[in-house]
This record gives C-alpha cells, sequence and structure tokens, in this order.
C-alpha cells in the first residue's frame, strides 16, 4: 500500500503542474489574443482579474463537493471541466467570451487543491502528510515556471487557438487515467497516532468560519499569497522599468523565484514531517510556519535596498522561499483540525489566500501611484508577514501522545 500512497502524491504532482500551466499559459498567449482580438491592456487585465474572482468564489463549494463525492469523483470532474474550458479558450471571439471562460474556467480550478488535500487526508498517515503536500505544491511552482518557455515553444509551431487546445487535451488525459486508477480509500484504514486538538469541521460552515484555528489559518495564508503573488503579476514589469530590462533577461529572472520555491516546498514538507515524528511533535506545523514567515519578512524589507536586478531578485527569492514554506503546514493544519471536512476547511483557507493574491495584483500599482515607488508595497507585505507569526503562534492543531 505504500507504493500506491507514493503514487497517488506523483499523480497529484503532475495534476499541480497541469492546473498552473494551464492557469498562466494565457499570460504567455498574451500579444497574439490581444493582437487577433483587438484588445487593450486594461481589457486583458479584466480576462486575468476575472480568473482570480471565480476561484476565490467557488473554494468553500468545491472543497464542499471534494468531501461529499470524495476525491475521485469530485477531481475527474473539475479538471475535466476546466479542460474542456482551456480548449475552448481558443475559440473565444471577443472580449464578452473570453471574459466568461476564464470566469467559469477559475471556478472549475478552484477544486484542485481542495480536492488533491482530502485525496492526501484519506491515503496518507497524518505522519508523511508534510512531505506530501510539499510535493504537491511544488508541482504548482514547477508549472508556473515552465508555462512560459513551453507556450513560447507551442507558439512558434502552432496558433495560439491550437495551443490552448492541446492543453485542454491533456487536462482531459489525465482526469480519464484518475476516475480509471485512483480510490477514495485505501484498501487498509490508515493507524492515526494523534487525535485533533480542536475540531472545527463537524459543526457546518459558520462554526468553521468563526472557530480561533481558521481565523488564524486564514489571516495567515492571506499574507503568505499577498507575498508569493507579485511572482505571477508584477515582478516581470517591476524588473523591466525599475532596472531597464531587455523581455527575455527579465523572464529569465523571474523564473527564479518560482524554481526556489519548489525546493522550499520540499524542504518544508520534510521538516514537517521529521518535526513529527519527533517530541517536539507539537511544533511541527507551527516552526516551519513561523520560520518560512521570519524569512519571508526578511527578503520583503530587504528588497527594498536592491540596487541592481540580480539583488532584487535574490531578495525575492529569498522571502518567496519563507513565503512557500508555510504552505505545506498550512494545509496539514487543515487535515488536523476538519479530518473528514478537510475539502471545504482547506477550501475557505485557500479562499482567503486567493484574496491576498487579488489584493496583492492591485495594491502594487496603487502603492507605487501613492508613493512615487515600490518600497511601500514591500514593506506591507513584510508586515503581513510579521502578523503571520503571530498566528502560527496560537495555531494548534495536534497533541502529544502520552
Amino acid at each position: 500500500m505504500q507504493t500506491k500512497r507514493y503514487a497517488v502524491v506523483f499523480v497529484l504532482f503532475i495534476l499541480a503542474m497541469i492546473t498552473f500551466i494551464d492557469r498562466v499559459c494565457i499570460s504567455a498567449a498574451k500579444e497574439p489574443i490581444a493582437s487577433e482580438l483587438h484588445l487593450s491592456d486594461a481589457e486583458m487585465g479584466l480576462v486575468f482579474s476575472t480568473f482570480a474572482l471565480g476561484y476565490a468564489a467557488a473554494q468553500i463549494p468545491a472543497g464542499w463537493m471534494a468531501d461529499k463525492a470524495g476525491p475521485r469523483l469530485a477531481l475527474t470532474v473539475v479538471v475535466g471541466f476546466w479542460s474542456v474550458l482551456t480548449a475552448l479558450t481558443g475559440a473565444a471571439r471577443s472580449l464578452a467570451s473570453l471574459v466568461a471562460i476564464r470566469l467559469v474556467f477559475g471556478m472549475a480550478e478552484a477544486g484542485a487543491f481542495p480536492g488533491s488535500a482530502r485525496a492526501i487526508c484519506n491515503w496518507l498517515p497524518t505522519g508523511e502528510r508534510g512531505r506530501a503536500n510539499g510535493i504537491l505544491f511544488s508541482g504548482s511552482r514547477i508549472g508556473a515556471a515552465l508555462s512560459f518557455p513551453l507556450l513560447t515553444w507551442m507558439l512558434t509551431g502552432w496558433p495560439w487557438r491550437t495551443s490552448f487546445l492541446i492543453l485542454g487535451a491533456l487536462g482531459l488525459i489525465w482526469a480519464i487515467f484518475w476516475l480509471l486508477w485512483f480510490r477514495d480509500w485505501p484498501a487498509k484504514p490508515l493507524p492515526e497516532l494523534t487525535l485533533p486538538l480542536e475540531a472545527v469541521g463537524g459543526g457546518g460552515l459558520s462554526k468553521i468560519l468563526r472557530s480561533k484555528p481558521m481565523i488564524f489559518a486564514m489571516a495567515q495564508y492571506f499574507a503568505g499569497n499577498f507575498t508569493f503573488f507579485i511572482c505571477l503579476s508584477w515582478m516581470l514589469p517591476y524588473l523591466k522599468k525599475q532596472y531597464h530590462l531587455a523581455d527575455a533577461q527579465a523572464a529569465t529572472y523571474a523564473m527564479a523565484p518560482l524554481l526556489v520555491g519548489a525546493t522550499s516546498q520540499w524542504f518544508a514538507g520534510w521538516m514537517v514531517d521529521r518535526i513529527y515524528r519527533s517530541r517536539f511533535r507539537v511544533w511541527s506545523r507551527r516552526l516551519p510556519g513561523i520560520i518560512g514567515f521570519a524569512l519571508a519578512a526578511a527578503g520583503m524589507v530587504a528588497v527594498t535596498g536592491a540596487n541592481s536586478p540580480g539583488v532584487a531578485v535574490a531578495d525575492i527569492t529569498f522571502a518567496v522561499f519563507g513565503a512557500d514554506m508555510t504552505i505545506s503546514p498550512s494545509w496539514v493544519f487543515c487535515a488536523d483540525i476538519a479530518g473528514k471536512d478537510t475539502g471545504r476547511v482547506s477550501g475557505a483557507m485557500n479562499m482567503l489566500g486567493n484574496v491576498g493574491s487579488f489584493a496583492s495584483a492591485n495594491a502594487f500599482p496603487y502603492l507605487q501611484r501613492l508613493t512615487g515607488g515600490t518600497s511601500a508595497y514591500f514593506l506591507t507585505a513584510a508586515v503581513f508577514n510579521v502578523i503571520a507569526i503571530a498566528c502560527w503562534f496560537n495555531m494548534r492543531s495536534i497533541k502529544e501522545t502520552s
């Protein structure tokens, strides 16, 4: 059964890669799409942000579906649905149709990580979930980093409409494989070595959202996404404008935080499980989160003094390494406190995290216009990271066995 557990994690890792490739590919194809459909930068910005709204809004319903229908059916449906919508992106003929497709696409993609979290909760014992979540989310970083060169290569051989059709077909292949191969539960029940310190999932959504564990979890996840999302939004134009870089040079720099973020996911996942097996088990979620946000805060402060693109990217990479360290313990924490309701509890956390992403994308240009520079944004992110450290000090999800 152990081999099957590892296989489940690997297949979910591939899903995370597909998720972010499908999500980011429209940015890589911006120029041909805007040219053919005669869209301005503001209109393309509407297309990009529409996804975020749909994605955030559907997190809790998607998690509920994973809990009720099981991750096998839930992931088959959402991956199949968004893959069709990826292909349909290539059929858009106007701004209205493109916005509608991307809105529903975002709602469909919302089920990816809550469904994956429920699959991991069902298949892996508590002491192995840190590494599993680290591997899962490293796929998202690798997928995001690869999406730009992948789409650049595809667009040299096919029209943008054909490229989206091919990407949609890849997702459908994954969905069919998942439906035929995966089962919601392993043949043998998992051993449970600890009990949740406070179960919040059984009392309905209102109780989940009002509980102290969820308030802290959502607040710190907002901070982490606020810090990370600059990599997917304003980092490329920031580097080009601030340091007068060519497109190719700026793109190369912009890949660094994403690739390093993948290694952070692996390290944090290992750290969670390693501390869990020690006598400091109660710190196995909190310590990686605290260290991660401390690094993130330091990196965000440091970038305000950067005087070259290399130094700026190094500082941002340092901050993203820290922010990404907090992801695995966050999702393991949700599994600890929610159990059978892991899908909707993690969905609630991820919902507020994506509000943080939306806030980050809008705060960067707003604060830049307000202050005349970029330091205000980075210092704001640092403050959020410090608040997140305080959250983790108060996030207790497991107790030691006697």
